[in-house]
């Protein structure tokens, strides 16, 4: 957390990309935190993701539906 905490206070990118919290996003400071803190804590559409990061509508859907099949997975394995 204090990586995070520097960054949003010096306003700063952070090159430290095997951070958990880490993206390709130079406005948010490449971390996610703060991306989320800018957007007031609210969720962001799935287009508003894609343009953000550089890639198709389509990718994060598929991105999405991975990620939900895999939830159900564990869930069910529990």
């Amino acid at each position: 957390m204090k990586c995070f905490e520097v960054h949003q206070k010096l306003n700063t990118p952070c090159d430290e990309q095997e951070c958990r919290q880490w993206i390709k996003y130079k406005e948010d400071c490449n971390c996610v935190l703060i991306a989320v803190e800018k957007n007031n804590n609210k969720g962001m559409t799935l287009r508003e993701i894609a343009d953000r990061i550089g890639v198709s509508f389509v990718r994060i859907k598929q991105i999405e539906d991975k990620v939900l099949q895999k939830l159900k997975k564990t869930k069910i394995d529990e």
